[in-house]
């Protein structure tokens, strides 16, 4: 039976995380007892530098379940670094790897499915929602049109789908070898290849505690993917430069015409639109060949996409140490003293 790692980033997540816990392990428990899955799959919460009690909580957890495994990061390094180190850390020990996040958002109940399709050969199951019900209007517009963006330049996507998947040991060794910092793994997990499949679930609303991806993060997250994996808008500028330069000598043709049927008007009004028009673009131009060289700036440095301060999972005997299949214990039970 192949072992299981279920890779879940927390950040700020204190109020979510027991009862995420509580049902991440019913389904490892079950999945266990079903013998889908070998007894030494664990579930690895990574913690991306939070500010609450969210580590205290996978240390308490852990201790007390041998299901529970996690990482601590020295400070905050987002959340698609805390997947990739999630991945990282978890590759020596499991078969197959499962993102989720953790505010159960994302039908866990998929995770059967995703398992059963992963026996029948396939190395990637993308879990992709089969609605935006729960959406606001304008979220619905706006996913579809980045989507669409996204399809025509080129960018293969799975549709409606985000982090939440299956991958084999081989895909994940794969994705490991992509270095780049400006990671944006849904357009970089299609490019690793193998046979795939699509499980589809309905999302929920949070249950408890708060969005880490408001508007401006989810902008910045989708123009991050627009740029890491096309130059589409810097050929935008190019044909944007060109028809400027063909109406500029349509201008001037016009303007040779004006002098010579001497109907020559002093032209205030479009000179300065012309002057705003250009250096508008302008400026547009540089900002966007600018953030490209911000990010070939980021990646020639080569840092370390995240720095790893405490892990539970090299400290645990895969081998020896006894398993722990009684389930945890609820919510409830962590709003004491004694993680103050």
């Amino acid at each position: 039976m192949k072992k299981l790692m279920i890779v879940v980033p927390a950040y700020n997540e204190e109020e979510a995380l027991p009862k995420t816990l509580t049902v991440l392990d019913s389904i490892l428990t079950d999945l266990i007892e079903q013998k889908k899955i070998d007894q030494k799959s664990r579930i690895v919460i990574v913690n991306d530098g939070s500010s609450d009690k969210t580590w205290d909580i996978i240390k308490t957890t852990s201790n007390s379940n041998s299901h529970i495994t996690g990482i601590n990061f020295s400070r905050n390094f987002g959340h698609q670094n805390a997947l990739v180190a999630g991945l990282t850390a978890a590759r020596d020990y499991g078969d197959i790897f499962i993102t989720i996040d953790a505010d159960l958002q994302d039908d866990v109940n998929a995770i059967y499915e995703m398992v059963d399709e992963n026996a029948k050969g396939f190395d990637v199951v993308y879990g992709a929602r089969n609605s935006r019900e729960t959406d606001s209007a304008f979220k619905r517009g706006t996913a579809d049109m980045f989507y669409g963006l996204m399809g025509k330049l080129g960018v293969e996507m799975v549709p409606n789908a985000a982090d939440y998947r299956l991958m084999s040991q081989r895909a994940v060794d794969h994705l490991l070898s992509f270095k780049e910092h400006n990671l944006f793994l849904r357009g970089v997990v299609p490019r690793v290849g193998f046979p795939s499949t699509v499980v589809y679930y309905a999302r929920k609303e949070r249950e408890v505690g708060t969005s880490k991806y408001p508007l401006t993060k989810m902008i910045t997250f989708a123009w991050d993917g627009i740029t890491s994996f096309s130059i589409a808008p810097m050929r935008f500028i190019l044909m944007i430069g060109i028809f400027s330069l063909l109406v500029s000598i349509g201008m001037v043709i016009y303007a040779l015409y004006q002098q010579i049927t001497g109907q020559t008007v002093q032209g205030w009004t479009s000179l300065m639109v012309s002057l705003w028009f250009i250096g508008g673009f302008q400026m547009i131009g540089l900002a966007i060949i600018g953030e490209y060289i911000g990010k070939i700036f980021n990646e020639v440095k080569n840092r370390p996409r995240f720095i790893i301060q405490d892990n539970l999972l090299s400290d645990q005997d895969f081998d020896d140490k006894q398993v722990n299949t009684q389930p945890i214990q609820h919510a409830e039970a962590y709003n004491n003293d004694e993680l103050n």
